[in-house]
C-alpha cells in the first residue's frame, strides 16, 4: 500500500493574520457608509405669474446660461438678500485673495453662507453656474441635513445659446423634470420655465400659505 504524502503545516506570522486579499471578501465593517437617501416625492409645478415657497426653503435656479438665471433672479426674487451665487462671491473676494485661491475660497465661503442661512431658517436661492447634477446634490444634501424644503427651477434658453457639450445633460434634466423624477435628487417641487412663461412670472416670494378664515 503506498504511503500517503505527508501534510506540511504552514505557520502564519502574527503580522500576516487578518490581512485582506482578493481571495477573501471584505468584512461588513470594511465597507464605506452609504450616502444618506435624500429622495423625496416631487411635484411638477405649472408656470404662473407668482410663485410662493415656504420661508427657509432652498431654491436652485439652473440654466445653460448662468448670466440669464442671474438676471431672472434679480427680476423676480422678492427677498434680494437670499440670492447667492459663486459669481457674486468671487466678485466679493477678488483682490482680497490670491488668484489661484479664488475659486476654492469662493466655494468655501458660499457653502458656509448657505449652511448658516439654512441653519437659521433663512431662505436661500442659489444661481448655479453649471448643469452638473453634482452641483445640485451638494446643496440638496446641506438642506436635507437641516430638514429644509428643496425646490428646483429650470430656465430654458434658445438652443443656439446652449453649448454643444451641455445639450445632452440639459435634455436629461428636462426629461427627469417633466417625468417627476427630480424627487430622486431630493427636490420636492420642480418647474421648467421657457418662452413666454418666463416673462409672465413676475414674483417669487417665500411666505407661509394664506390662513383660511
Amino acid at each position: 500500500m503506498p504511503t500517503p504524502p505527508s501534510v506540511r503545516s504552514v505557520k502564519i506570522g502574527s503580522d500576516e493574520r487578518g490581512g485582506w486579499t482578493h481571495e477573501r471578501p471584505p468584512r461588513e465593517g470594511d465597507a464605506p457608509p452609504r450616502p444618506v437617501d435624500v429622495s423625496a416625492r416631487c411635484r411638477v409645478l405649472a408656470p404662473s405669474d407668482r410663485l410662493r415657497y415656504s420661508p427657509g426653503s432652498l431654491l436652485l435656479l439652473v440654466c445653460a446660461d448662468a448670466a440669464e438665471s442671474a438676471r431672472f433672479a434679480e427680476r423676480v426674487v422678492e427677498e434680494r438678500g437670499a440670492v447667492l451665487s459663486l459669481a457674486k462671491v468671487r466678485a466679493l473676494l477678488a483682490g482680497r485673495v490670491a488668484a489661484e485661491e479664488l475659486d476654492a475660497r469662493a466655494r468655501e465661503l458660499l457653502d458656509a453662507t448657505v449652511l448658516k442661512r439654512l441653519g437659521e431658517n433663512h431662505t436661500v436661492v442659489i444661481v448655479l453656474d453649471s448643469l452638473d447634477a453634482g452641483e445640485r446634490e451638494r446643496y440638496v444634501r446641506l438642506a436635507h441635513g437641516l430638514r429644509r424644503p428643496r425646490h428646483l427651477i429650470l430656465l430654458e434658453t434658445p438652443r443656439e445659446q446652449v453649448p454643444e457639450l451641455q445639450r445632452a445633460t440639459l435634455n436629461e434634466l428636462r426629461r427627469a423634470l417633466d417625468g417627476g423624477e427630480c424627487g430622486l435628487e431630493g427636490f420636492q417641487t420642480a418647474l421648467r420655465l421657457g418662452g413666454g412663461a418666463t416673462g409672465e412670472l413676475k414674483r417669487i416670494v417665500f411666505q407661509p400659505p394664506p390662513r383660511e378664515d
